[in-house]
């Protein structure tokens, strides 16, 4: 049967009148063949015309049913641009209908559909595609093209105006060249953006510190190409001039040791302090309340920015494109480290909210003077082994990634450890502290192989647990921290400890398929503190390993504390005392260090299941 010309179906289009987003056109599909698309609220869906053959055919009395996509969810859409004349290909079509064509390309009017689809082994991965129609008569493609660009702008949250910067010399030196890779996705969704590549360290916070809120105002968001280190400081240059907050809470016994300005929330003397060590076995009294009326938390803009700005900011997004060493951040607020999957959620204007850590030092050494200087951290912030690898890793930056290879296998044989004073804030809570509790009394056999491990409910799309809504009834607090309520208690822990911990997030990364804590959420309020005593060497192996493993307990030894808390402080007993803040050297004798719920957005929505 011949194929009806492209000529007689310039009339075909509809437009449904009771609904101006309905439409139904005629058009050539290419590499598939003549369909019928229709457009509307849902997305675009098409079918093959008759008269060239079905979506499946019959072989041997086997029916054989087309793989051909054969709909995108306007969702799925991020752009639509028109492509003049051109060739529309159709050689892919099925080997029953080929031979009835004439030839095998029509040169026509086109317009292309750009979207995604998920990948099927690894469902947060998203994959580009893009779907090519061509007609006849130019003013049908561009009917098409207004139609669903109208429908694109009426999406809510997508950006139009972003302002970038490049780290050229992350990981491994690829981050110009990952740019250059998802530019085309954001011109093609018509999203400006003004490109910083950097030239020093340091410049992206200096660029973030200096830039006035009017300016800031102009953009939906910012975006880092670079690893977890480069976005803490573009994070820190953002807050560290707009966000005024108190200082993180303290035990009354830390109160001589600093000089509180009045903004930090300090527990009352009458307080008590219940103090531990690796063979308590005591239950902790709890602490009274707080009273909080003269506590309460105000985020505004300091004196001398421009007021127009608040923190924090629902609309102002952040967003990350790996090319680091690790991209712990993005594994966890996207579900992938794929470039193109964190571009398309940019584009797309995707939304989830992350708990920012507020580490406050208040001493550099034992012998410095107490000066309070204030930084933020959105992943992880880590003490003695980390701090080691981090400042050894420094050594060999010339190897690239694979220097934190290099410099955590000669920390681990080094086995330092480091004696400390930790004192966190515990919260009365059911799921509380059940590994710690766990520890304390079980052996390290039987805490290895104890048949009723608690339920353990991952962080996802639309995660329950971070969409909760904070009840601030009872605590007197204007939002943030809304975990400083009513039961709680300072709890002590010292010793000498191999590492410290705090993990903001769980920290996955392509090394620990479920990260430090496989429970952790992006937006609960909590602090994963982990605390790693002094060990023989065979046993801290054994609980690295158990890190390397997907569905290990890294957690079930007897040497490992697990708290969850919205606050802790820290001293050292030494003369060094080396961090690592989301990758970055910090040097801190003493600290304190409290988490903000929720206090920035990210261009992500969580990974899935």
């Amino acid at each position: 049967m011949p194929h009806k010309s492209n000529m007689t179906l310039l009339n075909d289009d509809v437009v449904d009148d009771d609904q101006a987003t309905n439409l139904r056109s005629t058009l050539w599909l290419d590499r598939v063949g003549e369909v019928i698309l229709t457009f509307n609220s849902n997305g675009l869906s098409w079918k093959l015309v008759e008269s060239l053959g079905n979506d499946d055919s019959n072989c041997l009395g086997i029916k054989c049913v087309s793989k051909v996509a054969t709909e995108i969810k306007l969702s799925y859409v991020y752009a639509i641009e028109l492509t003049d004349h051109g060739l529309a290909h159709i050689s892919n079509l099925p080997h029953a209908t080929e031979h009835l064509l004439v030839g095998h390309e029509k040169k026509m009017c086109r317009f292309t559909v750009h979207g995604f689809t998920r990948s099927r082994s690894q469902p947060s991965q998203l994959i580009l595609v893009e779907y090519t129609f061509g007609h006849g008569n130019l003013q049908t493609c561009q009917m098409w093209v207004n139609q669903i660009s109208a429908s694109l702008n009426l999406e809510v949250g997508r950006p139009k105006n972003l302002l970038v910067f490049v780290h050229p010399r992350s990981g491994k030196s690829t981050g110009r060249r990952t740019w250059e890779t998802v530019a085309p996705i954001f011109s093609r969704a018509k999203v400006e953006t003004k490109v910083i590549v950097t030239e020093r360290a340091g410049q992206a916070l200096e660029v973030m510190s200096s830039i006035k809120n009017k300016e800031l105002n102009s953009y939906d968001g910012v975006v880092a190409v670079g690893g977890d280190g480069f976005f803490n400081e573009i994070l820190n240059g953002f807050l560290s001039p707009r966000l005024k907050a108190p200082n993180p809470p303290t035990p009354p016994d830390f109160v001589h040791l600093v000089k509180d300005n009045g903004d930090s929330l300090v527990l009352d003397e009458k307080e008590s302090v219940e103090e531990t060590s690796n063979n308590s076995e005591n239950q902790f009294p709890l602490i009274s309340t707080l009273e909080q009326s003269g506590s309460r938390i105000s985020y505004s803009c300091s004196e001398d920015m421009d007021p127009e700005f608040p923190v924090p900011n629902e609309r102002f997004r952040f967003g990350i494109i790996p090319s680091g060493s690790t991209d712990a951040i993005v594994m966890c607020t996207t579900g992938v480290r794929d470039p193109i999957t964190s571009a398309l959620q940019i584009v797309l204007g995707k939304r989830v909210q992350l708990d920012i850590a507020q580490v406050v030092r208040w001493k550099t050494t034992p012998t410095s003077a107490v000066e309070p200087y204030v930084r933020y951290a959105a992943s992880f912030s880590g003490y003695g082994f980390y701090g080691d690898v981090i400042t050894e890793s420094e050594k060999y930056r010339w190897m690239g990634p694979k220097r934190y290879d290099y410099a955590g296998t000669m920390v681990f044989l080094r086995h330092r450890s480091y004696e400390a004073e930790i004192s966190y804030l515990d919260v009365e809570s059911d799921e509380t502290n059940l590994t710690s509790t766990r520890n304390r009394h079980g052996s390290l056999l039987r805490t290895l192989r104890a048949p009723h491990k608690p339920e353990r409910y991952i962080c996802r799309v639309n995660c329950k647990v971070c969409n909760e809504k904070p009840d601030l009834s009872t605590t007197g607090v204007s939002g943030l921290t809304p975990h400083l309520c009513s039961e709680k208690r300072w709890v002590k822990s010292k010793g000498r400890f191999l590492s410290v911990g705090a993990a903001v997030i769980s920290c996955r990364n392509e090394k620990a398929p479920d990260g430090l804590v496989a429970d952790a959420h992006l937006s609960d309020g909590f602090l994963h503190l982990i605390l790693i005593r002094d060990c023989p060497h065979a046993s801290y192996l054994w609980h690295l390993t158990q890190l390397t493993r997907r569905g290990g307990s890294p957690l079930n030894f007897k040497f490992v504390e697990h708290h969850k808390t919205p606050a802790f402080t820290f001293t050292s007993s030494g003369t060094e005392s080396v961090w690592n803040l989301d990758g970055e050297i910090f040097q801190a004798h003493q600290l304190s260090a409290q988490v903000f719920r929720g206090l920035v957005c990210m261009f992500a929505s969580g990974p899935e299941v």
